[in-house]
């Protein structure tokens, strides 16, 4: 029927490690959606996320909290955490009640920031499998008894599909982590684990582009770091560090096991900069097969910020690095000799 709302709604799951930025993506991004005329809703999934600076349609504090499980169970954050997780995946019935009434609604996830969730641990990737068998779309962010955990868990997989979505998981790291040749091979290792792990379509983002260079400067160029280019040049900077230098065998494994699978790239993001964000949207619109949609209704700028041409990654990342780094004071013959 003309005019209809369409039957699948589409959104992001923002995940990272803490302190990341994945509140502040949530706020902004729900802001760019909303001026493109989309109906956005603003899940909140992390329990110890407190005072939220954007509208929240659906907030998990009103089905369990951190605090309350921390005091009952006598666990740490990161235990509480974990188990807060395995109850909303209890309760998953819960939070499909809460996510009918937003029907036709453009979803962000604002998930929790406990690595492991995304890692390893199957509380989170098991809510988005089953959430996959709802007629969300989703882009990768007190009740009943704590004591009924597993019987809900049980009585939760007796639920029949209502229909199907597509999810895409956003994941979000310090762009900061560039600045330093050891901690960019964990965070690639990191985003790799959680690639795999999350088993959903994935876009990366370098957050907090306009900070990259406050604790350092970068030793290449910033297309190295976003399309993960020859990783044995970090490997000769860590060589040159007395204490990693006996890791080397072991670095070399660690490159060579990203190298191999070779699905790790980023997207710079600074989410103060609108041309930052649509760049974004579109990678993540492609992702998750919004710009595809032939039912919705949309505007003219709706559908140019959903362009699924090329996209030309690395003239738009010379232009990031003229605005965001500073420009070498040194010649190439200098910072050959350095190298």
């Amino acid at each position: 029927m003309a005019g209809a709302a369409p039957t699948t709604a589409f959104g992001q799951a923002v995940i990272g490690p803490p302190g990341s930025g994945k509140t502040t993506y949530c706020l902004g991004m729900s802001e760019f959606l909303r001026a493109l005329g989309r109906r956005v809703a603003v899940v909140n999934l992390d329990p110890a996320n407190e005072g939220l600076p954007y509208e929240c349609a659906v907030d998990v504090g009103e089905l369990v909290g951190l605090g309350d499980v921390m005091d009952a169970l006598q666990l740490g954050p990161n235990g509480g955490l974990l188990y807060c997780m395995e109850y909303l995946e209890a309760n998953l019935d819960w939070l499909r009640a809460k996510l009918d009434p937003l029907r036709g609604h453009y979803f962000l996830f604002d998930c929790p920031g406990q690595v492991e969730l995304c890692t390893h641990h199957g509380a989170l990737r098991s809510i988005f499998s089953q959430m996959a068998q709802w007629d969300l779309r989703v882009r990768l962010g007190m009740g009943r008894p704590i004591l009924q955990m597993e019987e809900l868990r049980e009585e939760n997989r007796c639920h029949a599909p209502m229909s199907h979505s597509e999810l895409t998981a956003v994941h979000l790291v310090d762009s900061h982590y560039c600045t330093d040749p050891a901690k960019f091979i964990s965070v690639l290792c990191t985003s790799l684990a959680t690639m795999l792990h999350v088993e959903l379509p994935h876009v990366n983002l370098l957050s907090k582009m306009d900070l990259i260079e406050h604790y350092g400067k970068l030793a290449f160029n910033l297309d190295y770091y976003t399309e993960v280019l020859d990783l044995s040049y970090l490997l000769d900077h860590l060589a040159s560090d007395p204490f990693f230098h006996h890791y080397r065998q072991l670095n070399e494994k660690l490159v060579q096991l990203i190298e191999d699978y070779s699905l790790v790239s980023f997207i710079p993001l600074n989410i103060q900069d609108k041309e930052s964000i649509q760049r974004v949207l579109k990678a993540v619109d492609k992702a998750n097969g919004y710009c595809f949609g032939v039912q919705e209704q949309r505007s003219l700028e709706a559908v140019m910020s959903a362009a699924v041409g090329a996209d030309f990654h690395f003239s738009s990342t010379l232009g990031l690095q003229e605005k965001y780094l500073a420009p070498s004071e040194q010649s190439v013959e200098q910072e050959a000799m350095q190298l």
